[in-house]
Formats: structure tokens, sequence, C-alpha cells
């Protein structure tokens, strides 16, 4: 392979670091530019909510590469550089200051941001997002025995950092629309489970609740009113309520997006020269059948060999299932596997919910496994996976059955 050659990445997280690496480890010889908005080394964002701010892990030990391996692997990485257009034509990306960068080859690893819903005087000094380093310290700076937080949404997000806060000593509410946590990820069987978790921990839940107003007094958050006229104190209001996915570049330039960039099997675009990694992937998925869209940190570490792959015009496609994972208080889960919008048939529970120490798996009608998640039991996910990848009709009651080893399960 010619070593004049020219692939960019743009988008500087943990998908575009590692897309960068994989190049490399598949001995690209040609040059590697990666721009980054951030001034941050790339990192990786699950911390942010976790360990980080529960003060247990610094940025640099959730810091993909340190400065010398760009050097030493001659990826010239452009911090706090905006990509701001694709010319597909003349294969150019077009930076701020005017200038462009040829590419031979193109990797769109864009990400997320979060959602930010208009909310009357959620302007006030002391509304918090979370996505990015800066935010996360914020939080780690202001959460402590003293503080009082309201976070308005109870998805991963929100159960994280009260968790998280509540470890520290601080007061939390939490807020959401729907009936219970996490009800369009995990459905009401176990969105009970985690409503009771942080219950149990000392959160207060406003379930099926709408926020009317952040109140403030001289411009600072006092808490927030529901639409019910129930006024909630807090020093603190963290806002998520999910993440949407950055494809305006995308979509400027013409390539299919439908919710996501729509890519194929080996996550190469519309564009036979462009590929897309990580959150703004719409992939055709060879094991669901379907075309999925995760947000997960799972497929920014692991996509990106495909990725680089289908750059280097080598056959490769992405068949790693859905995977992530959530630690609260004493609660650790990982769950596998992906369940359609058109939902499931019913939820098996092997072990009991109300230690906390169970395997979930979600049925179709024709009784194949969707996707498992198991809490507090650990070395089974590989046993997880061939049970979903193996999509054949299982027995519920065995399923069910401590004595009975999954592995027994699959054909």
């Amino acid at each position: 392979m010619s070593s004049d050659r020219n692939f960019v990445i743009v988008g500087g997280g943990l998908a575009g670091a590692k897309t960068a690496e994989a190049l490399r480890e598949m001995d690209f010889p040609g040059s590697v530019v990666l721009l980054s908005e951030e001034e941050h080394l790339p990192y990786e964002r699950p911390p942010l909510s976790k360990e980080h701010l529960a003060g247990k892990k610094p940025l640099a030990e959730f810091t993909v590469h340190n400065g010398d391996w760009y050097r030493d692997h001659h990826v010239d990485l452009r911090l706090g550089t905006r990509a701001e257009a694709i010319d597909r034509k003349a294969r150019t990306v077009s930076l701020p200051d005017g200038s462009t960068i040829p590419y031979d080859k193109l990797a769109l690893a864009t990400g997320s941001r979060a959602n930010r819903p208009p909310i009357r005087g959620a302007d006030a000094e002391g509304v918090r997002y979370l996505r990015t380093i800066e935010e996360s310290d914020g939080l780690v700076d202001d959460l402590g025995p003293d503080a009082s937080i309201a976070i308005i949404g109870a998805g991963w997000i929100g159960l994280e950092v009260g968790a998280s806060a509540r470890e520290r000593g601080a007061d939390v509410t939490i807020i959401e629309s729907a009936q219970l946590p996490l009800l369009g990820s995990l459905g009401p069987e176990m969105g009970q489970v985690f409503a009771d978790l942080h219950r149990d921990n000392g959160v207060e839940l406003y379930l099926g609740a709408t926020v009317e107003e952040v109140t403030a007094e001289g411009g600072r958050v006092t808490g927030v009113r529901l639409a019910d006229g129930t006024a909630i104190s807090a020093d603190l209001v963290l806002v998520a309520v999910g993440a949407t996915p950055n494809l305006e570049l995308a979509s400027a330039a013409g390539l299919d997006v439908d919710g996501g960039v729509v890519v194929d099997a080996s996550l190469r675009t519309s564009d036979p020269d462009i590929v897309a990694v990580g959150d703004i992937a719409a992939h055709q998925h060879p094991t669901i059948g379907s075309r999925v869209r995760v947000e997960h940190w799972a497929n920014a570490l692991n996509q990106p060999k495909v990725a680089a792959a289908t750059m280097l015009d080598r056959s490769s496609e992405y068949t790693n299932l859905p995977y992530f994972f959530t630690d609260q208080y004493d609660l650790g889960m990982e769950y596998t596997g992906y369940v359609p919008t058109d939902g499931y048939d019913r939820v098996v529970v092997r072990g009991d919910t109300n230690t906390r120490e169970f395997l979930a798996f979600w049925l179709a009608k024709d009784n194949t496994v969707l996707a498992g998640m198991n809490v507090n039991i650990w070395d089974v996910t590989d046993k997880i996976k061939a049970l979903v990848a193996a999509k054949s009709s299982v027995d519920p009651g065995r399923l069910a059955d401590s004595s009975v080893d999954l592995s027994d399960l699959s054909p």
C-alpha cells in the first residue's frame, strides 16, 4: 500500500483514537490525521459518571493514549480542531480557518452530545449536563455531604450520577417522566429493580413527573418545580435526558442518514471512501438481522478494528452483540444483546431480584433469547452471548433453573 495515502479521522473520543490505533496495528504506512474538538487527549466517557465522579479514577487512567503514543505512531493529532465540512467530490475536510485536509479514506467518529430540552430557567447557574471531563470535574467539585442535587432523567447517566452523589453524601432527588427508571432500556420488570435500588439507598424518586421549571434566586439554582406544583429544593440540577448523535457533518455531506449515519456490516457509509463508527453508526448487524445504533462504550472500543480494515479495503464485518455495563452502589451489571423496537414477550429471571444477584433474559414470542443481563453474577457473559447469537428457542423453565448450566441451553 502506498505510503503517500492520507487517512483522516474526525472525532477525538475513544472511537477516533482506536481507529487510529487499529490503522497502525494493521501496518497502514500512510498519514493519519485525527481531528478532535476537545483540547484533551482522547479519553473514555463511562468514568465521567462512574469512577471519576466517585473520586476513584483520575483522567490519566482513562485517557486512551498519552501524547507520546501519537508522536511515536506518527498520528497527527489536532486538538481543539473542528471539522467544518466534507467535500466528497474533492475528498477534502474543511477546517474553521479556511484550510482543507485531503483524504483518501475518511472515518467519522463524531459521537453524540447531551440533550438540552427547553426547560424554563435552565440557564441558571448550577444547571449541569454531563458529556465532557470538565462537566464531570464540575460535579466532583460541588457534590459533597452538604450538597443537594435534583436529577432530571432516570436513564443510565442520571442513575449513575445519583449513585455517585449519594456515596459522596449528597441528598439526591431523581425526576423521571416515565413510570419507572430505564423503562425504555429494560422494561418494567427490571426498571422496578433499579427504582428499589435507589430508594433503598436514600434517593427520592418522582416518577411519572414532568419538570415545569428550574427555580432560581439571584440567578442561582434553588431547585425545580414540577407540573403538579411540587417544589423540590436543590443546590444543583443535572439534566440527563439522553443524547443526540452528531450527524450534521455527515448529513451536510450528503451521506445517507436515518437516525444515524447509515452503514453496512463493514461500517462503510453510502460513500465507499467513508466509514462511520461509534455512537453515530446505524449499523446493519449481521447477527441481529436489522439496523442497530447504540450509544455504548463497547461499540466505540470494538468497531474501529472493522472500520480500519474497511478503510484498507480488507473484508471485515462487525458482528459483536451490543454490550453495556453499570455500577451503582453494590449493584454491578452487564447487559448483552438487543431488544427490537417492537419489544419482547417476557422476562425470565434466574436467581433473586430481592438480593440483587440474578440473571434476566428477554425472550421473543418464540422463546428465542433477545438479550441477557447478569447482576452481581460474573463470568457468564460469553454464555449469554452464545444464547443470544444462537437464535434458537429455549425452554423458559430450564432457563430460570439455576441448576441448569447456561451452556446446556445452547444448540
